[in-house]
């Protein structure tokens, strides 16, 4: 009782500051571009410090996991096996109830969840993925975690960026781009790489190119990396001392080494995604429990290949430039590389076996339930993969090829390329990364041929993949699919301004202009719809208008070239239909037989109704996913005579898809998302199809999770 009364005022107080900050904005009299350009700024600055916090929490941690050592793999060296495998279990402890139990949209490598709140939630990020995220991410990685720091900190970002456009309660439009600032922001603020940032946030996250995005996501990118820089200097990530062209046959080195980053990133998405599938459904133990056995794990293979722990950053600089590849193994013998060489004939496969080695501990780390990123494990396997063909090319031809290192620098793009799809974004982030132009040629060769590899072996990237598999169509938008689930009846308006076809010229010139009406619609003697007049159509007789009082009548001025849209069309064609007129309304017709006018539909309804519908998602994905996590509970209440509940499809609805059954219309209630139960011989497993597209077919075999009135969810239970 006492946390509910905390609630409601934190709730009071959190609405009446939200309201003051929307009255002095509004004093203000600012553009929205200025707008834009005040909170982006201030985005870049929150999240220019957020990174820079996120980078010291996990360097205070690592020290205090592991320390002795000139750099963590020394570090990890010098520890006992069994605190190198207890610590990164201990991390699991701390991650794993936190995580389960606060925000289990933090669990993983959390860029899909950004994605996924961009397409299906107009940009809505819970506030508390903030602190929750940094927590988690900076625990599982000092404490030996196989991930990145990159993935947390955009997800951190991006929960910034909404958490601001929510106080202030900008249109969706709006919010997503803010979310774009945040993530644009953190990876600006994780790499020091300000124009990387600003293309990761469009291209990845936003999926967007629109110029109206691009001016405040530059702005956050360029103020993080400021802020970057203040703390820790403009210094490259990677240090780079002796890249170079040596011969023009390095363009087919470099052809080739885009084809196996290819094929590498397609197996590093299958190998991810596999140990995902296998944590979930083979291995029944609490959710939370997992973490620490993962964990443990990861310090096992530490305890052999001591170069996978944590982000990697010390073994990837070593491999870029030519220094000995830090190899410890149980008998902590250390193998010397040869002169002018990276990896000698002893040595050259360690960078081969440390492709898979890193790929499978950092799907075990993201699988299990700890929390990091997948970016740096991409460049830690394309360097290892680059110094391995790079002795290879130096083996077999030496006079026309350069030093491994330089082949290893530009296969970490190859790989970046491979698995996000986003080749702009990795060139431009190795070479801010490295600050090292002659790369950019070699760079280009080999992540675009990376990409057409990947493509062609798989559609999906390493993030839209995740998208997929929880039945979110990414390339349609989820906006679509909502607004073609609205029909016109759900927003119409019936206060509208017609008039007759007789009307003088002098009195709907007096309606346009003393009532402010934006457009008039003109009836016949049926009171049919003829034609609509706007200021637009009326301004050429205005000149005129002494003369023209008694001659000119609405009809004849009237334009009888308009759209017009009937109780069930849907808001997806009536907004295109807008957009091809150039006006804000459409006339509502009684039905295609009869041209009586029942009424108006407005943009700015579709745009509330819209609004209104992503609010009942986040309103109540919560407690759906009680229902979804929990199966004993079928039935909660969150409100006085609305409950969220799980029904069985009824006989009359199978075969029909969401948009034909028209649920909410037919019974007053919302799908949230929809159990299918495969039966077999052996379990019965649930596929759970987190907010269905409307196009969905409903089967026999389907559960829905929905939501609305008791009454109304009691009615359509009697159907089952």
């Amino acid at each position: 009782m006492k946390i509910n009364i905390l609630k409601y005022k934190f709730f009071k107080i959190y609405v009446r500051s939200a309201n003051k900050a929307q009255i002095y904005i509004q004093r203000l009299q600012m553009t929205e571009h200025l707008y834009m350009m005040i909170l982006a700024s201030i985005i870049g600055i929150i999240g220019g410090f957020g990174a820079v916090g996120i980078k010291s929490a996990i360097h205070i941690i690592s020290d205090m996991s592991f320390f002795g050592g000139e750099n963590l793999i020394e570090s990890v060296k010098q520890t006992s096996w069994y605190w190198v495998i207890l610590i990164p279990a201990i991390g699991g402890v701390i991650v794993g109830p936190l995580v389960h139990f606060f925000a289990p949209e933090t669990r993983g490598h959390g860029i899909p969840e950004v994605m996924q709140a961009v397409l299906t939630k107009g940009g809505i990020i819970r506030p508390r993925v903030a602190i929750v995220k940094a927590i988690a991410s900076s625990v599982t990685i000092g404490t030996g975690g196989s991930v990145g720091k990159e993935g947390p900190i955009v997800q951190i970002g991006s929960s910034i960026g909404s958490m601001i456009g929510q106080f202030l309660r900008v249109p969706s439009s709006r919010l997503k781009v803010l979310v774009g600032c945040g993530a644009a922001a953190g990876i600006a603020g994780a790499f020091n790489a300000p124009v990387a940032g600003a293309l990761f946030a469009i291209e990845i996250i936003l999926l967007d190119f629109a110029v109206s995005s691009f001016s405040p996501i530059v702005i956050s990118s360029v103020i993080a990396t400021v802020i970057s820089h203040s703390f820790e200097g403009n210094f490259a990530a990677f240090n780079v001392t002796n890249f170079e062209w040596v011969s023009a046959w390095e363009v087919i080195f470099y052809i080739v080494l885009g084809a196996l980053s290819g094929i590498i990133s397609y197996i590093f998405i299958k190998v991810l995604y596999f140990t995902e599938d296998f944590w979930d459904e083979k291995i029944n133990i609490k959710p939370y429990i997992k973490p620490v056995i993962g964990g443990a794990i990861v310090g096992l293979i530490a305890l052999i290949f001591p170069e996978i722990i944590g982000v990697g950053y010390d073994a990837i600089n070593s491999a870029i430039n030519g220094n000995e590849l830090v190899y410890n193994g149980f008998g902590n013998e250390k193998i010397s590389a040869m002169n002018n060489q990276f990896l000698n004939d002893s040595l050259w496969y360690m960078a081969l076996l440390l492709v898979f080695v890193k790929m499978i501990a950092s799907s075990i780390t993201l699988s299990s339930g700890l929390s990091g990123g997948v970016f740096a494990p991409s460049l830690f396997v394309g360097a290892m993969l680059g110094a391995f063909f790079g002795y290879c090319v130096n083996l077999l031809f030496p006079e026309y090829s350069a030093h491994p290192g330089a082949y290893s620098l530009v296969a970490m793009g190859g790989l970046v390329a491979g698995t996000t799809r986003a080749p702009i974004t990795a060139i431009l982030i190795v070479f801010e990364l490295t600050k090292e132009n002659a790369i950019i040629l070699p760079l280009m060769l080999t992540c675009i041929g990376s990409v057409v590899i990947s493509t062609k072996l798989s559609r999906e990237s390493i993030y839209t993949l995740k998208l997929l598999q929880r039945n979110i169509n990414y390339k349609d938008r989820a906006e679509t699919s909502i607004l073609k689930s609205l029909i016109i009846q759900d927003v119409i308006n019936s206060n509208y301004n017609a008039i007759p076809e007789y009307t003088k010229f002098s009195d709907l010139v007096s309606k346009l202009l003393n009532n402010k009406v934006q457009i008039l619609f003109v009836n016949n003697s049926k009171n049919e719809l003829m034609g609509i007049i706007t200021l637009n159509d009326i301004k050429e007789f205005l000149f005129e208008h002494n003369e023209l009082n008694d001659l000119l009548i609405a009809g004849d001025i009237a334009n009888p070239n308009f759209k017009m849209v009937f109780p069930t069309t849907n808001c997806k064609e009536t907004l295109e239909m807008m957009n091809m007129s150039g006006l804000d309304c459409i006339p509502v017709i009684e039905s295609e037989d009869s041209n009586t006018q029942i009424g108006v539909v407005w943009r700015r309804d579709i745009d509330f109704a819209y609004q209104k519908e992503i609010q009942l998602q986040e309103l109540t994905s919560d407690l759906a996913s009680k229902i979804m996590l929990n199966n004993d509970e079928k039935h909660v209440h969150f409100m006085d005579g609305y409950s969220v509940s799980e029904v069985k499809v009824p006989k009359e609805l199978v075969g029909k898809s969401l948009l034909e059954a028209k649920i909410r219309n037919n019974y007053g209630i919302d799908i949230l998302s929809i159990k299918e139960l495969n039966i077999d011989s052996n379990a019965k497993k649930q596929i759970i199809k987190a907010i269905p597209d409307a196009n969905h077919v409903l089967q026999e075999n389907h559960i829905l999770v929905v939501a609305g009135e008791t009454k109304n969810i009691n009615k359509f239970k009697s159907l089952s």
